[in-house]
């Protein structure tokens, strides 16, 4: 797999302002599809196959059930949680609902097209496609054309992986979150991540 730019939390909060500046409903769905992506380091097909039937809420966030993804094939199904933000502006949580709301979304796909006219195309969930694209599209919103190049729908899930280290995450923690079967498909993250953290010596 060709190595993507990972979009961490600093990268993420500066897209959320340009993407909040779009038509109401398109920037719920994609300030709700970054968030989530990134808080749940989802595969941008695990992402795109979510449904409302897969949400248990919880006092502390949300549980989010994964019924297939790249490494299980047999479908044994998989839960993410997703904790609440200590910012409500940059909840996860809070943003999927806002987007269910406005969406008027009560079963089947949650993230779904969402036309120029900005309506809810109702039946047509998005594609693991249009993941990449509203992830290039906001980042080159952001930081330019160049930028949105080094970035696809993987970006979310890198970026979480990446930060995760930074902040000091257990790599089993990383893994039970990302659901990778690999440690060395993590550390191709972690490695960078623990390298800045050295100390001077000096």
């Amino acid at each position: 797999q060709r190595r993507v730019q990972a979009l961490v939390k600093d990268d993420l909060l500066e897209i959320l302002v340009l993407v909040a500046k779009q038509k109401p409903l398109k920037a719920a769905r994609d300030k709700a599809i970054l968030l989530i992506g990134f808080a749940g380091a989802f595969r941008r097909s695990e992402l795109v196959a979510l449904t409302v039937e897969d949400i248990t809420p919880h006092a502390h966030g949300i549980e989010l059930l994964i019924r297939r993804s790249k490494t299980d094939q047999e479908g044994e199904g998989r839960t993410v949680f997703v904790p609440l933000a200590k910012s409500e502006e940059r909840c996860p949580v809070i943003a999927l609902r806002a987007w269910l709301d406005l969406a008027g979304i009560g079963a089947g796909a949650l993230f779904r097209q969402v036309s120029r006219h900005d309506r809810v195309m109702k039946m047509q969930a998005l594609t693991p496609q249009s993941v990449a694209l509203i992830v290039k599209s906001a980042v080159g919103k952001a930081k330019g054309v160049d930028a949105a190049k080094r970035v696809s729908g993987h970006s979310l899930r890198a970026g979480f992986v990446t930060e995760a280290a930074t902040v000091g995450l257990q790599t089993s923690a990383i893994m039970g979150q990302t659901g990778h079967k690999s440690l060395e498909m993590v550390y191709r993250y972690v490695r960078p991540a623990e390298k800045r953290r050295i100390p001077s010596l000096l």
